[in-house]
């Protein structure tokens, strides 16, 4: 039997977004209940964190937007509203101060998540928020009241406005697992379909070079695609390719793949090196050195970067030690590789689709659903990795926040 039960303001997700709104809100007074479907809070901020978190980058912010493609101008006055800098101070008042890595991205001095999630959820409780867990949110019953499944059996709550904040659909044993899709769309809230973002690709690869290099890294790479040129690196895995460069190209990537079935991902394996000064040294006497070794000295490559390099030109049917130094540097610097596919939504880093942003309001609140208000993932945008996912989850939470109080406000004048 349901359990009714009364909270001024629920928010369901205890992720970034969610918890942000939580603290907005009762920082502006209202009493707050976060629900979350885990047994803890924060499961996917904890594991974008495990190999030291992210939280926002540091170029300038005109830059910086550019990086939330045509979203931009929709998320532009929420991240101006709490811009990084503001975003770093927070996590400084929590006793998490920042630096500015090599690469200008932004993380905290302890590097990893748990030290800032648990001095922010002390912050919460201390000021009065309530964390209320393994509650999964089903939706709403006849009365209107937002109903769960715990394991205690079905509770129902009454709450005066309700922020959802309940992420994508990657990471799904985290707890962001899409179904609130069904949910909004029942009420009749346009939900973009959810595609994979900063995801990895299907490659076919030959057995051989697929259980030679699998797990090794192309390192000081840069990748192409169209007009798109990234440096850094990428992954061999089973059977695909994936990594921080290929995930900086993975939407247009993505959506060329779905248009025609296939994406070529062009590949400079010595990018420092033009082609001029590739040829001077292609063109030393080999010697008595096997090819391998002789492209190893000459052109300063790795054994992975080797095998792929003989790997594009197989499927090309190219015989490689035979090529004119000239066409050889040319090769080098140009390996293409075929994408069929994505790796699947459940092993994306995040989610591209969601809730259409027509169906908000400035407040972002749901125009179908009054006193509904929604954040984070769960909206239509998408971004690279380098601290612009988490910056413009942080945002939104807080954006949504402060709809709830103006709403609130309104509504009991």
């Amino acid at each position: 039997m349901a359990v009714a039960r009364t909270a001024d303001v629920a928010v369901i997700g205890a992720g970034p977004a969610g918890l942000m709104a939580a603290e907005v809100l009762a920082d502006g007074g209202a009493s707050v209940t976060v629900y979350d479907a885990m047994p803890s809070a924060g499961r996917k901020l904890l594991m974008a964190g495990r190999g030291g978190l992210n939280l926002t980058h540091s170029e300038p912010l005109p830059q910086f937007m550019t990086r939330y493609g045509d979203k931009a101008a929709r998320l532009s006055p929420v991240i101006d509203a709490f811009p990084p800098d503001a975003l770093r101070a927070w996590s400084e008042a929590l006793g998490q101060p920042t630096f500015i890595g090599t690469s200008g991205r932004v993380f905290p001095q302890a590097f990893k998540a748990s030290p800032l999630l648990r001095a922010w959820l002390r912050r919460l409780n201390a000021s009065g928020v309530r964390l209320t867990l393994q509650h999964r949110w089903i939706g709403w019953d006849d009365d209107g009241r937002l109903s769960f499944a715990t394991p205690q059996g079905q509770v129902t709550v009454e709450a005066a406005a309700t922020v959802l904040a309940l992420g994508g659909a990657s990471w799904p044993r985290l707890g962001s697992d899409g179904r609130w899709a069904d949910l909004l769309r029942q009420r009749g809230v346009h939900i973009v379909p959810m595609r994979p973002a900063n995801c990895g690709f299907v490659v076919a690869w030959s057995e051989t070079f697929s259980e030679r290099f699998a797990g090794q890294p192309l390192k000081n790479v840069e990748l192409r695609f169209g007009a798109n040129a990234v440096r850094g690196e990428a992954m061999i895995g089973h059977g695909g390719i994936e990594g921080g460069a290929v995930y900086a190209l993975a939407a247009p990537l993505r959506d060329e793949i779905a248009r025609a079935g296939q994406a070529v991902l062009r590949l400079a394996l010595r990018p420092d090196l033009d082609g001029q000064r590739l040829l001077e040294r292609l063109t030393k006497p080999r010697g008595k050195q096997s090819f391998a070794t002789y492209l190893r000295k000459a052109a300063g490559l790795a054994p992975v970067a080797i095998g792929l390099l003989y790997e594009s030109a197989l499927a090309a049917k190219i015989d490689l030690p035979r090529l004119p130094a000239a066409d050889l540097a040319a090769r080098i610097n140009d390996v293409q590789i075929n994408l069929t596919g994505t790796t699947g939504l459940d092993r994306a880093i995040s989610t591209a689709g969601g809730i259409a942003f027509e169906e908000l309001d400035d407040g972002f609140m749901l125009r179908r659903l009054p006193g509904v208000f929604a954040a984070g993932e769960m909206l239509d945008w998408e971004a690279p990795t380098g601290g612009y996912l988490l910056q413009a989850s942080f945002a939104t939470g807080a954006a949504a926040g402060r709809g709830v109080l103006k709403w609130l406000r309104r509504s009991n004048p």
